[in-house]
């Protein structure tokens, strides 16, 4: 199953909560960074990339509701 799908098929309060864990989770990573390099910084981008994608996925569920 892809990235899309598996993000499709889940509850709009599931989607939040992991908007917001990701945000947490890439401000730590932005700091520790800052003080040591990470191991793998693209963790930084693909963080930034899956919050993009549930906000995506949440707008496209908003216009479809109205």
């Amino acid at each position: 199953m892809k990235k899309q799908e598996a993000i499709r098929e889940m509850s709009t309060t599931d989607l939040k909560e992991r908007v917001e864990q990701a945000r947490e989770q890439l401000v730590k990573m932005r700091l520790n960074h800052a003080v040591s390099p990470l191991d793998n910084p693209n963790q930084i981008r693909e963080t930034r990339k899956n919050i993009a994608r549930y906000l995506t996925e949440l707008r496209r569920r908003e216009l479809e509701n109205k």
